[in-house]
Order: C-alpha cells, then sequence, then structure tokens
C-alpha cells in the first residue's frame, strides 16, 4: 500500500514539475528566440529599417532579461555576503560564484544595449517613434 502512494505521489511531483517547466519556457519573452546563426544571418541581410526595428527590439528585451538576471544574482550576492565564516575558506566561495554571476549579466546586459543602441540607430529616427 505505502509503495503504491510513493510512486502516486512520485508521479504527480514528476508531472507538476513538468508542467511548470512547460509553462515558464513557453513564458519567455516575446516568443522571438534566434540561434546565434539566425541572428547572425538577420544582421547581415538586415537593410530596411523595419528589419533593424526587429533586430533592436530583440536585443532590447535581452538585455532587460540580462539586468533582471544580475538583479536576481546581487540579491543572492549580498545574502551569501551575509554567511561568510571563515577567512579560510575554500576558493571558490558561495560568494564569489554569485559575484561573478552579477558581474556576467551586468556585462551581457551592456553588450545587447550597444547592439540594440545602434540597430535603433540604424533603424532611424521614424523607426524609433513608432515604438
Amino acid at each position: 500500500m505505502t509503495r503504491k502512494l510513493t510512486l502516486a505521489c512520485a508521479l504527480t511531483l514528476a508531472l507538476a514539475t513538468l508542467g511548470s517547466a512547460q509553462t515558464n519556457s513557453s513564458s519567455t519573452g516575446n516568443g522571438s528566440q534566434y540561434s546565434k546563426t539566425e541572428l547572425k544571418r538577420m544582421a547581415q541581410d538586415a537593410h530596411t529599417p523595419s528589419q533593424y526595428v526587429v533586430l533592436a527590439g530583440y536585443y532590447g528585451n535581452r538585455q532587460t532579461d540580462f539586468l533582471a538576471q544580475a538583479a536576481e544574482e546581487k540579491r543572492e550576492w549580498v545574502r551569501r555576503s551575509a554567511n561568510i565564516v571563515s577567512i579560510a575558506a575554500k576558493y571558490p566561495r558561495p560568494v564569489d560564484s554569485a559575484h561573478y554571476l552579477y558581474d556576467y549579466y551586468t556585462y551581457r546586459a551592456m553588450e545587447a544595449g550597444q547592439l540594440a543602441a545602434k540597430y535603433s540607430q540604424l533603424a532611424g529616427p521614424s523607426a524609433t517613434k513608432t515604438n
């Protein structure tokens, strides 16, 4: 009896986890996920303001996502900084990994912001007013 109950609980937990993972993956951004190859081709083929607006919007969304991740890592960094106990702790400490992730996400946000500004400028002033 307990074996069936354990199996039922495990199955329920697995289905709930799978459902939330599908919900999280389908709710990322506006559905415009491009591969590196697609982005490279889009950048090479872009010649009209509407194509530049699409690229600028994509990189603007990426910048927003990276800034949100950086803010989350900053909170984690602050939380972990409060729990440093020993100076002789092994490197890298958990606080270091949170710090490095924060630096990484802020760097990627800066890169995405620069690309968004570049493509917004290429789109022209008339295209950026419609955004």
